[in-house]
């Protein structure tokens, strides 16, 4: 068995050390101020014993410093852990050299214990059994069994919850919405924290601030606020996070100055990981498109931000529309032709006519002929019957036209040659 045992310096990065050290073990317990790790399972996992201690102790700086002791069981590495917080050396002999008082179950005795002369645990245990259980209970026997690796040490193990959901009080009232985010960065660590653990991608978060007035100039005031912030893909990267965060509150008003702040999780999903490639041109450079989408899209406004999306239809002008790029789904891509223009016009520009030749910028020469479209019958406004053509222009160069058919036999035959053309797009 190796167990590793810590105490946190500052008692605010207790919760985030005990969910750090549940991607290493699911064995993580309290005792006291100190989180318990029993991590023997896990020693091959992470390449042996001082790799893991190295990821665990640091990789993550930001979760405050912290003290630390290993040992073959947990009184052991919690023993020396106390030891070290006392500033006492550890002993040459281990674990018969630790001090009595070390040992939660003797240190109610521990003064009459030194007045016998016994000040250590190896001094202790060669005691006669009965007459320490007549004299001290048989929880000092049992403990000491546990501490040597004779008897199993029951714990209660930490499981994480299963929705994220924390709270904190700000150390100075926040008078402005981007003070709020020196408070949100901490409760966000503890969501990467709480989603690398739970192998889940946050999709949706709401920030919530509690206000320390009731009434503002005779104004009665919501008690809180809320904030939330979506991503479009699930992620467990907290500095995209955080900059989305501080976008929204950039743009947030505070009715009164704030107090408390308050995170909890309103989407997540099972976390794939990252796809990455052993291909130096597929590594990702720079932040990712539909990142650089949101953040935008929070700066400018959503109707600033747009993206084409397919539509279920055959006339050019009407293949697509456009949506706010955040809310729309690109869905499956048009049906494009090669010869497909590289601008279409939103709508047809109807062509003044030189005898039966179609002008725009001179007179028009066609070249080829692309396809006949018949479509939109369902229409109140009847069919689109069309003829089209690459044409040259001798200012604009290649255009796509086309022409429109008569809807009826009759009208064919009086306007016979007489058919209206339209500009539908223009070659680069």
């Amino acid at each position: 068995m190796f167990w590793i045992a810590l105490s946190p310096k500052a008692e605010p990065d207790r919760q985030a050390w005990i969910w750090w050290s549940l991607r290493f073990t699911p064995r993580v317990a309290q005792r006291g101020p100190a989180i318990l790790l029993e991590v023997s399972g896990s020693l091959r996992l992470f390449g042996g014993r001082k790799a893991l201690l190295r990821l665990l102790l640091r990789s993550r700086p930001e979760l405050g410093p912290v003290q630390w002791a290993a040992g073959a069981t947990s009184l052991v590495a919690l023993a020396l852990l106390r030891c070290q917080c006392r500033g006492e050396p550890p002993p040459a002999l281990l674990p018969d050299g630790l001090p009595v008082d070390l040992l939660d179950a003797a240190r109610e005795v521990a003064d009459l214990l030194e007045r016998m002369g016994i000040r250590t645990w190896g001094q202790l245990r060669s005691l006669p059994r009965s007459g320490v259980s007549r004299r001290f209970g048989a929880g000092l026997l049992q403990a000491l069994d546990c501490a040597y690796g004779q008897a199993p040490d029951q714990h209660a193990w930490e499981v994480l919850p299963e929705d994220f959901d924390l709270d904190a009080e700000l150390v100075t009232l926040a008078t402005t919405a981007p003070d709020l985010l020196l408070g949100a960065e901490c409760l966000l660590l503890r969501l990467q924290l709480w989603l690398q653990a739970r192998h889940r991608g946050i999709l949706a978060v709401e920030l919530e601030w509690t206000l320390d007035l009731r009434r503002l100039n005779g104004v009665q005031l919501p008690p809180k606020q809320q904030l939330q912030v979506r991503t479009a893909q699930p992620t467990q990267d907290m500095a995209h996070l955080r900059r989305l965060v501080g976008e929204h509150l950039a743009r947030t008003t505070l009715a009164a100055p704030a107090n408390h702040l308050r995170l909890r999780s309103l989407d997540t999903v099972p976390w794939g990981g990252m796809t990455t490639s052993l291909l130096p041109q597929e590594q990702v450079q720079g932040e990712r498109l539909h990142q650089l989408v949101e953040r935008l899209s929070i700066r400018l406004g959503e109707d600033n931000v747009v993206m084409p999306v397919p539509q279920d239809d055959h006339r050019p002008e009407c293949k697509q529309d456009w949506r706010p790029a955040r809310d729309a789904d690109a869905g499956a891509p048009c049906d494009t032709d090669a010869l497909y223009p590289a601008w279409v016009l939103p709508q047809p520009l109807r062509l003044r006519m030189q005898g039966e030749t179609p002008v725009f910028g001179g007179p028009l020469r066609r070249l080829a002929r692309l396809y006949r479209l018949e479509t939109a019958w369902w229409q109140e406004e009847g069919p689109a019957l069309r003829d089209y053509f690459v044409a040259r222009s001798p200012q604009a160069g290649l255009v796509w036209i086309y022409r429109e058919r008569p809807r009826q036999l009759a009208e064919d035959l009086a306007r016979a040659g007489q058919f209206a053309w339209y500009l539908q797009g223009l070659y680069a």
